[in-house]
């Protein structure tokens, strides 16, 4: 039966509270985006030192972060569920704090990007085993509200990121970025290590076999819910990571305005976290799917009027921060929600199913956001233009995934779990 929402109270774990376990989480979370909004006014300055001849090349320190985020997220969730939570996400977080300093010291193009792949790589464990974590304690509607707060947490990241880069450009070399992350991953990892207990139930530990890994798999690609809401998240995805493959060249190079980037995207940014917040107080009284299914149809009406607004002649700084600060906003209400529609039928197996989430979400995300930002002419029709093609897009594999019933509520109490091969 679904759990209610906790209060502020309630113990989760043996030695934390609710409290600091959704700020544990939302570091956690928030490590991969300290690994890329800081980078963003660093970009000219490391294309510069380390000879980068094409401007949109340097997006690639970004891609390559994120098809190694890919990559890993579908390794750590399965590891998670044969030998627990916090050992492995232990473990990827020492490999991800090496890794950042790799890149630090990294005296050419293709060493920064090797290093940028590691680090990705072991950063997936971050993400995916955090969600595990999550849906080992809750489902439903309630984890969509959990998964909400902490999103309104992380993207406090994300606002102060830019920032934070630039400040440390004022006063030492970018190196000092990736010196910072490590140091920053180091003290999330001691906190997560002292205070974290271990969530993963022993009767919910998994066999890792290669007949149970496929049969997971399966499992998952023939929950109709689960597979279509992994798709449209990833595509509504793919435009958030084409947004920033390209806001750093689109602030510089459109409007020259670089000397506001830092601000202008904390006010983008900042929607998300508005958004998340918004939602973990909503989607209680109205349903996960009613306030997704909602943001989504706003997603690609903004979308359209930005595309108007661009054929009309009248784009401008302060237009397309409106508009985007307006489709963020409808991204933190689809991201948390199809996040936990997609995982309510798994406890057992929850890291598997995570994993398969992350990595199906961040490799449709980041390969088409890829050519979003490789399209980059110097405007912003070609970001616009992927955000309508991607929302619209989404909303159709929602219709599928819904089977066209849509802004229904489901009785989570009757939810099946699906039922995998665990240890005993």
């Amino acid at each position: 039966m679904a759990q209610t929402p906790p209060s502020a109270s309630t113990l989760v774990g043996k030695d934390i509270q609710f409290r600091e376990f959704v700020l544990l989480c939302a570091c956690l979370m928030a490590m991969n985006a300290l690994s890329i909004d800081p980078m963003l006014p660093a970009l000219p300055a490391i294309g510069r030192d380390l000879a980068i001849a094409q401007p949109n090349d340097r997006q690639l320190i970004i891609s390559v972060y994120f098809l190694g985020l890919g990559i890993g997220s579908l390794l750590f969730g399965v590891l998670s569920d044969r030998y627990g939570r916090k050992r492995v996400l232990g473990g990827a977080m020492v490999l991800f704090i090496l890794s950042s300093m790799a890149c630090a010291a990294a005296q050419s193009f293709p060493m920064m990007l090797i290093g940028r792949a590691c680090a990705g790589f072991f950063s997936g464990a971050s993400r995916v085993i955090t969600v595990g974590i999550i849906r080992d304690r809750f489902r439903g509607d309630a984890m969509a509200r959990v998964m909400s707060l902490i999103f309104a947490v992380f993207m406090l990241i994300p606002v102060m990121a830019p920032s934070f880069g630039q400040a440390i450009l004022w006063i030492a070399p970018w190196r000092w970025i990736f010196w910072a992350l490590a140091i920053l991953a180091s003290l999330i990892l001691l906190w997560m290590v002292v205070r974290m207990p271990e969530t993963l139930r022993p009767e919910n530990r998994m066999r890792i076999t290669v007949g149970a890994l496929l049969h997971t798999v399966g499992t998952i690609m023939r929950t109709r819910s689960s597979i279509g809401h992994m798709l449209a998240s990833g595509v509504v995805m793919g435009g958030l990571i084409g947004f920033i493959l390209s806001v750093q060249q689109i602030f510089f190079d459109v409007f020259k305005a670089e000397h506001i980037f830092p601000v202008a995207f904390a006010i983008i940014a900042g929607c998300m976290g508005v958004g998340s917040l918004l939602n973990s107080r909503l989607v209680s009284r109205f349903g996960a799917r009613r306030m997704s299914q909602g943001a989504l149809i706003a997603f690609i009406l903004i979308a359209l009027v930005h595309l108007a607004v661009i054929l009309a002649g009248r784009e401008t700084i302060v237009t397309f921060m409106l508009l985007q600060a307006m489709t963020m906003l409808t991204v933190a209400f689809t991201a948390s929600n199809f996040s936990a529609i997609s995982m309510e039928p798994f406890s057992r197996g929850a890291g598997v199913a995570s994993s398969f989430q992350a990595f199906l979400t961040t490799a449709l995300s980041a390969a088409l956001g890829s050519i979003v930002g490789r399209a980059f002419n110097g405007t912003t029709l070609p970001l616009t233009m992927g955000l309508l093609v991607f929302g619209s897009i989404s909303f159709l594999i929602v219709i599928w995934a819904e089977r066209g019933k849509l802004f229904t509520r489901p009785n989570h109490g009757g939810l099946r779990d699906i039922e995998f091969e665990v240890m005993h």
